[in-house]
């Protein structure tokens, strides 16, 4: 892994800031995953990564590449992150909107007969 500076400079190495834990608890975090923060727990006692996730993610929804890049850490070291805040009940996940799928014609063609024969 390699090490990030932080705002002081000095560097950090991505394992101290996992507390040396290389995987999440949880295994259902993808990079389009939407991140969500409580707003009614304190972020007293979160180390300053953690703080960060909550900063970032209290105006609105973001995944899990987008607080990983603000963050300048890798995904891996997101998702452990992420993880703790999720068994701490400081962030809640939300699956990414599904793509539409494309219709079957023939349905369209009915409700528009359908639309049709109303009018």
């Amino acid at each position: 892994m390699t090490p990030r500076r932080r705002p002081e400079g000095r560097l950090v190495r991505s394992y101290v800031v996992t507390d040396g834990r290389a995987h999440p608890t949880r295994n259902t975090l993808d990079l389009v995953t939407l991140l969500i923060a409580a707003t009614d727990l304190p972020l007293t006692g979160l180390n300053p990564e953690k703080r960060r996730v909550m900063e970032l993610c209290r105006p609105g929804a973001l995944s899990l590449a987008e607080v990983a890049g603000h963050l300048q850490l890798p995904v891996s070291v997101t998702k452990v992150l992420v993880a703790d805040l999720m068994d701490s009940g400081h962030i809640v996940t939300r699956a990414p909107i599904p793509a539409a799928r494309p219709s079957d014609a023939r349905i369209l063609q009915e409700v528009l007969d359908g639309l049709r024969a109303r009018l």
